[in-house]
């Protein structure tokens, strides 16, 4: 029962903030329609069942008239029944897809805000696969959420609607039992009610295992898809490493995970159908069976007979709506699992960013335009102290270069600059209004047009064709001038040193106030690195640049240097003079 209510109390935390969105009218108007329709169904099958009782019962007479009669009340039944039942499933659809598109920009909205995705990374992302839990858990939660919940709702009215009609059929039918009748109020309910329980509770027995199959199956469905799309992002490193057989190995067990998971969905699922096919086929005739010795004692006549055995069908279905839907609860169940386990891992990065203790970023607005460092520790995800800086300034226009052994922190501190690494203590401020861009190493490009993947984030179309051209041939790319409308995975297409040159290009496009380059131009040659760093300077005169490299070429290209360095067992940053520089 607390699991029950726990799960009771996910599913509305997950379902009710759509209906008390933007769109709330028009889905709770949606939501209104599909469940008149489905009581309205309710309804068209109760006066079927009237009819039965009508129709056998002519038939048994031979009274033609009222066969007529009847059978164009049927005619007219189901040509009502077919319109309503076509536009329960139109509505039903187009709730589902407004419902998963606000679900789908509020998840992608929670995750990509300030970087929480990073974070999430960063924090080992209890949450696996973020892309199949915002592609596929949200679709089949709105699915399965809309499906077991008109037909729970169905169910109930059903239930209530029917239980009427077989508690009054009881009493024209009574119970035989050896050829004398037993009175027992409403019998039919209760073996209705019996019989149902019975095969809830041998069905549950029998298929609860599958929730947690479930769960795990779409775990390594995601992951082995995860892993493919790996190798294909990777496959030049795959094939110069010559790993083709050990990312085979690496894949094909991965798939294993999938197969074993499924025998053990089948073995479970074939118990659960030999009961349920079983089950069902044996409700068609268990209620002739109860109400036959009444039949053939002469107390009802033929149509009373099949309007009860379809009335008694009706609360026996209704009661065993849960044997009905088993496979899908338990499906629904591992995706709120999955969703509720998403939305844990998105609140936990998003509280990592704003409890105390945390590195602040904040702007100010005084005539200095310097970003200032003040008493700033930098620490791992898992809490070990990395590095620390006080008194660090970059001035406006300066130039300036990081060095220090790998691992001592020095993309940290950009990430920190950037406001993507909250881990750690101390206070980071900028110029408000102030423009930072960060290039990394390794340049992202979206699969896009030339155009769009250069000027990225900037909105496409934001910077004219010509001079997109005329920025390509300044950093060395005059032979991708004709691709600039072509559509690509760049990030596929192009050497590391052309990504890299792009970077640049985006970084001369953007005009940021403070530019850190994090071995953004490592892939380079010296000369092209120089032929870099000089329009770096010529285009970009008013921008602070902040360099993070080893070689000690980049020297004449910057005025100070800031050294990270091993003190008392932590990483700490100083001032160290600078020669050869080109200040």
């Amino acid at each position: 029962m607390t699991s029950l209510v726990s799960t009771l109390a996910t599913i509305w935390r997950l379902a009710a903030p759509y209906f008390r969105s933007e769109d709330r009218v028009a889905g709770c108007l949606l939501l209104a329609l599909v469940i008149a329709i489905e009581l309205s169904l309710v309804g068209i099958d109760v006066l079927f069942n009237q009819w039965n009782n009508r129709f056998f019962n002519a038939l048994q007479d031979r009274n033609w008239d009222s066969f007529v009669t009847e059978i164009v009340f049927f005619c007219t039944l189901a040509a009502l029944y077919i319109v309503l039942a076509v536009y329960q499933l139109y509505l039903n659809q187009w709730l589902q897809i407004r419902w998963r598109r606000w679900m789908t920009q509020r998840y992608l909205g929670h995750w990509l805000d300030e970087g929480n995705h990073y974070r999430m990374q960063l924090l080992g992302d209890a949450a696996d696969n973020p892309d199949q839990r915002i592609a596929d858990d949200i679709r089949l939660f709105v699915e399965r959420t809309l499906e077991i919940g008109v037909g729970l709702l169905s169910a109930v009215v059903t239930l209530a609607s029917f239980v009427v009609i077989l508690w009054i059929l009881s009493a024209a039918a009574p119970l035989y039992l050896f050829g004398y009748e037993v009175s027992v109020p409403g019998y039919l309910v209760w073996a209705a009610l019996i019989y149902a329980v019975a095969g809830t509770l041998l069905t549950h027995l029998i298929g609860w295992p599958l929730a947690k199959l479930n769960f795990y199956q779409q775990r390594y469905e995601a992951d082995f898809r995860f892993n493919l799309v790996r190798v294909r992002e990777n496959s030049e490193q795959i094939a110069l490493l010559r790993g083709d057989a050990p990312e085979r190995n690496q894949l094909l067990g991965r798939f294993a995970n999938v197969v074993n998971n499924w025998y053990a969905i089948m073995t479970r699922q074939k118990r659960l159908t030999f009961f349920t096919a079983g089950y069902r086929q044996a409700s068609i005739i268990f209620p002739y069976i109860v109400v036959s010795p009444a039949y053939f004692a002469g107390k009802m006549q033929l149509g009373g007979l099949t309007q009860t055995a379809s009335a008694f069908n009706s609360v026996q279905s209704a009661l065993s709506f849960f044997i009905t839907v088993y496979p899908k609860l338990a499906e629904w169940h591992a995706v709120i699992e999955r969703l509720a386990g998403f939305d844990l891992s998105i609140e936990t990065a998003h509280r990592v960013a704003r409890t105390p203790p945390v590195v602040e970023v904040t702007a100010f607005g005084h005539a200095s335009r310097s970003v200032a460092i003040e008493k700033l520790t930098l620490n791992l995800p898992t809490g070990a102290a990395l590095l620390t800086a006080n008194g660090i300034e970059f001035g406006a226009n300066e130039r300036v270069l990081v060095t220090g052994p790998s691992g001592s922190g020095k993309s940290t501190l950009l990430r920190a600059i950037a406001g993507a690494w909250p881990f750690g203590a101390g206070q980071i401020e900028i110029p408000k209004g102030a423009k930072i861009l960060v290039l990394p190493q390794r340049p992202y490009f979206p699969i896009a047009t030339l155009a769009a993947a250069i000027t990225y984030p900037a909105e496409p179309g934001t910077f004219a064709g010509h001079t997109l051209a005329e920025m390509l041939v300044a950093v060395g790319l005059p032979q991708l001038v004709e691709h600039l409308d072509e559509e690509a995975h760049w990030n596929r297409m192009l050497s590391l040193g052309e990504q890299q040159r792009l970077g640049i290009a985006r970084a001369i496009l953007e005009k940021p106030d403070f530019l850190f380059l994090d071995e953004a131009t490592a892939s380079l040659d010296e000369k092209a690195e120089a032929e870099l760093y000089g329009l770096l300077h010529e285009r970009l005169a008013r921008t602070t640049i902040v360099s993070i490299g080893h070689r000690s070429t980049l020297t004449a290209f910057h005025e100070r240097n800031l050294v990270i360095a091993r003190e008392r067992g932590i990483n700490k940053i100083r001032e160290k003079a600078l020669q050869g520089s080109a200040q």
